[in-house]
């Protein structure tokens, strides 16, 4: 299992991810819809961006070691193993929905000086990727906590 300094990399991980989802999110669409700010979000946007790639895939794959290497995770069934499940099957759909949120950005900032349909349909489509990564990185994260937490 995946550790650091004694402890899962996972639960550690997974802050970063919930963290940096939700502010690349935010931050890529006042990107795209405030076009005042957008020479200035420019960089700032496609760092957040990728660090919430990194943060999210890493949260993914740090995850699934800590199923399948987990001693705790042995003999668990039930309502535990459900949820589990579920936190699961919604990480795996938000590490491809980041993937393309990331890509349809570095499109958008490379061709930044675009004008007319070009910047349009770019800043749609990072809005679109930015409101797919925070729901589904809201939805993972409270799946897990569920997991977890829940009663």
């Amino acid at each position: 299992m995946w550790e650091f300094n004694g402890l899962p990399l996972h639960p550690l991980i997974v802050h970063a991810a919930v963290v940096f989802g939700p502010v690349s999110a935010l931050v890529a669409i006042a990107y795209a819809v405030l076009p005042r700010y957008r020479d200035r979000l420019r960089w700032v946007t496609l760092g957040l961006v990728v660090i919430a790639f990194v943060t999210i895939w890493a949260a993914y794959l740090s995850g699934d070691n800590f199923l399948e290497k987990g001693q705790q995770f042995a003999n668990l069934g039930g309502e535990a193993a459900e949820r589990i499940e579920h936190h699961e099957e919604l990480a795996d759909v938000l590490r491809w929905m980041t993937t393309g949120f990331l890509v349809v950005t570095v499109l958008a900032v490379w061709q930044h000086a675009k004008a007319g349909a070009t910047r349009y349909a770019l800043g749609g489509l990072v809005v679109v990727g930015a409101v797919l990564t925070l729901v589904w990185t809201a939805l993972t994260g409270d799946a897990g906590a569920q997991a977890v937490w829940g009663s």
